[in-house]
Formats: C-alpha cells, sequence, structure tokens
C-alpha cells in the first residue's frame, strides 16, 4: 500500500503539470481544498490566493487544488503538519482529532445562533483554539463558514422526527464527538471520507448522512438522498491551516500578507456561503428533494449527555455559554 507520503507526492506531480509555470522569483505555496470548484470555500480559496499575489505584488503565488485532487480532509491535514503541502482548507470536525480544543466548536447545538458563533469566534476563544494548532505544527487563519448541518436520507426513508432515526445507518464524519452524537440520536455512526458518501448512499450501503444545503447540493447528494430534515445539529466553523514551519520561515512581511488575505478571504467566505446556502435550497427543491423543518428540541435533549463526556473541554463551553 503507498503512504500518504507517497501518494500526495504523485497527485502533486500531477496536479503541478495542469498549472502554468510561476516566475523562479516567487514563492509558490499548495493549497488543498476537498470541495468542488462550485463550492463557496473553493470560491473563497481562489480569493485568498488572488489576495496574496496582489499583496506580496507577485512574491507568493497560491496554487488552489480543488476537488480533493491531493486527498480528503484528513490526509490533507496529517499532509499540512509534515509539510508535504504548505496549506489545506479543513472543518473543524475532523480539525479536532489532530488538536482537542477544537472539539468545543463541533458540539451539537453549542452556539445558540449566527452572532454568537462569531462572537465566540472572532473573540479571545477562538484566538486561544487557533493558538493550540501551533502545538500540533499547524498555523490557523480566520474561521469560515461551513453551514448547519442537517440530516438527509434515501428515498423511502424520511426523517420526520427523532423516532425515524433509529437504527439508520447515517454516515458522519470520522471524529469521535460525530459519532457519538449519531449514538445517543440512535442511529447507527457510519464513519467515512466525503469522496466515498454518493456512492454510499446510491448502492445502500448507507441509509442517509448530514451536511449544509450548499454540500448537499454541490456533492449531489440530493440526488439519491432527496429528503433533507431541517435539524441543524451542528454548525462547525472550517479553517484555513498551514504548515508552522514553511509560515515561520517567510518574511515578516509575507506572514502579515498571508494573515491579511487569510483574514479578508474568511469574512468573505462567510458572505457568499449564507447567500449559497440560501440559493442551493431552493435549488435542490426545485429539483424535486423535499425539505422537512422540524422541532429539533428532542433532538437537542437526546444530545445533552455528550456534554459531561468531554470533561476537559468543559472551562472552554464555559466561556462560550458565558458569550450568549
Amino acid at each position: 500500500m503507498k503512504s500518504i507520503r507517497q501518494t500526495a507526492l504523485g497527485a502533486l506531480i500531477a496536479a503541478a503539470m495542469a498549472i502554468p509555470q510561476v516566475s523562479n522569483a516567487a514563492t509558490v505555496l499548495r493549497l488543498a481544498e476537498n470541495q468542488p470548484e462550485s463550492n463557496p470555500v473553493t470560491v473563497a480559496m481562489h480569493h485568498f490566493a488572488d489576495l496574496v499575489e496582489q499583496y506580496s505584488e507577485g512574491e507568493v503565488i497560491v496554487q488552489v487544488f480543488a476537488g480533493a485532487q491531493l486527498g480528503q480532509e484528513p490526509e490533507t491535514i496529517e499532509q499540512a503538519q509534515v509539510g508535504i503541502i504548505d496549506l489545506t482548507r479543513v472543518n473543524s470536525v475532523v480539525l479536532a482529532n489532530v488538536s482537542p480544543s477544537m472539539s468545543a466548536f463541533t458540539l451539537p447545538y453549542v452556539f445558540s445562533d449566527w452572532d454568537h458563533k462569531y462572537r465566540v469566534l472572532d473573540g479571545d476563544i477562538g484566538k486561544d483554539v487557533l493558538e493550540d494548532l501551533h502545538d500540533v505544527g499547524l498555523m490557523g487563519f480566520g474561521y469560515m463558514d461551513a453551514g448547519a448541518r442537517s440530516f438527509y436520507t434515501v428515498e423511502g426513508k424520511p426523517v420526520k422526527s427523532i423516532e425515524d432515526l433509529k437504527g439508520m445507518k447515517i454516515r458522519v464524519q470520522p471524529a469521535p464527538i460525530s459519532i457519538r452524537m449519531m449514538e445517543l440520536l440512535g442511529a447507527v455512526p457510519t464513519p467515512m471520507n466525503y469522496g466515498e458518501v454518493y456512492s454510499a448512499l446510491q448502492s445502500g450501503v448507507i441509509d442517509g448522512a448530514e451536511n449544509d444545503y450548499v454540500s448537499y447540493h454541490t456533492s449531489g447528494h440530493y440526488e439519491v438522498a432527496p429528503n433533507y430534515v431541517e435539524d441543524a445539529h451542528l454548525s462547525p466553523p472550517a479553517l484555513l491551516l498551514m504548515n508552522k514551519a514553511k509560515f515561520d520561515s517567510l518574511a515578516p512581511e509575507l506572514q502579515d500578507v498571508l494573515i491579511k488575505a487569510g483574514h479578508e478571504a474568511a469574512l468573505y467566505e462567510r458572505e457568499i456561503m449564507r447567500e449559497a446556502n440560501t440559493k442551493a435550497r431552493e435549488t435542490v427543491e426545485a429539483d424535486g428533494a423535499t425539505v422537512q423543518e422540524i422541532d429539533n428540541g428532542p433532538f437537542q435533549e437526546a444530545v445533552q449527555p455528550i456534554y459531561d463526556e468531554f470533561p476537559e473541554l468543559a472551562p472552554l463551553l464555559e466561556r462560550i455559554k458565558a458569550a450568549r
């Protein structure tokens, strides 16, 4: 079996052949993105690349490899840690496997609303959690929005109440909190990488999955799982990460460029993601998907035990609660 290093190196060589060459004087950074070009996070990553080139006056060029060309999120996080790639955009749910304090942002119903979420993420709490990434060889830039995640299921298996989830095989991101949440809801958690979900839904390996409207649409999952129930159980942020040693090796003025571009790209992504989620809902409904709005009270009650099962997060959770 090929190692992650071998697989990543082969992918980098193949992908680089399709990208125009840049000046030898420029610093070239490779950025891995698992979403397709049409997804707002990918659009924002191209915006980040444009800003970096503009602000550095061509001294730094960021090449964006979208559509999981360089691997899925668990792989690209590891690649960024060891320096195989320079940058990767990931969801905080998967990142929590590497930096445990990130888990606080991935608990179900931890944020009461949009304003509360970004008071936390843009304030001291969010900054402290970003600093923890340094301990695992990573540099984190501004928090982006990954939408609110809800369940969707295959034809003939709609979810109209929490009882309907009982025994269903639901794909979750490969992270302990996601798995435990699903167990508490009575479903059978089925961890798998994002790129495998469409075929698993189509073939009946799983009964459903969970994601925001944008990913539900751009992945085509609505074609094989047309029942969407809007319970909004998770609202985890996404982040742009960089190999910390690579960041530290750059001149201070170039470090400032990356920080500034990362912050602006994050704010830009939040705006277009909100718009895209509204449009994506309209699109999937027009294409035949059924959206069920639901009282998520029973869902919230069922997952409450999860907060006691991660006592190491208690101090952070108290600070998050106080920010409401």
